[in-house]
């Protein structure tokens, strides 16, 4: 079943810089007129409201206006994830994506794949607790790679091996 298109963020900025740029109404000198009228009378040189604003703030108003938190808060999940789930694991686990609120985390092997699934409701409460607005709601755990037994010149039907590369 083919997924439903979603926007991507270029098509939203896109979309975004040309609602306020590209309206004729929004450039004009009566616009202008029209939109110093909507301000309050203090708006003078060194008014309330006037105070300079530090760069973090002016990037994260940013952010929020162009919708950017979402995807911010997940790749700073993915940069904080040896604090999520520890030094030691880190070095065993990955996270790979974040499909439809569940984080896809791979794993060098099927142990350290079980251990990340016997400690997946602390890590989700960490997540949910340090990044809530990555949107995580469940975890998927996957072990490594394995190459197929099922091609090639000499298969045999039946199971084959299991579980034998990690």
């Amino acid at each position: 079943m083919p997924r439903p298109w979603k926007p991507t963020e270029p098509s939203r900025v896109y979309r975004h810089l040309r609602a306020v740029f590209g309206d004729p109404s929004k450039r004009g000198v009566d616009a202008r007129r029209r939109r110093s009228r909507e301000f309050d009378a203090d708006t003078v040189p060194y008014g309330r409201g006037r105070e300079p604003r530090g760069l973090g703030d002016v990037v994260g108003s940013l952010a929020n206006e162009l919708g950017w938190t979402e995807p911010l808060a997940r790749s700073e999940l993915f940069v904080d994830w040896p604090s999520v789930v520890g030094e030691e694991l880190a070095k065993h686990s990955t996270p790979v994506t974040i499909d439809d609120g569940a984080l896809v985390i791979r794993c060098d092997s099927t142990a350290w794949a079980t251990q990340l699934r016997l400690m997946r409701a602390s890590v989700t409460t960490t997540i949910a607790e340090r990044h809530p607005e990555a949107g995580v709601e469940s975890i998927r755990v996957s072990g490594p790679d394995v190459p197929t037994w099922k091609r090639g010149p000499r298969t045999v039907q039946g199971r084959g091996p299991r579980d034998t590369y990690g």
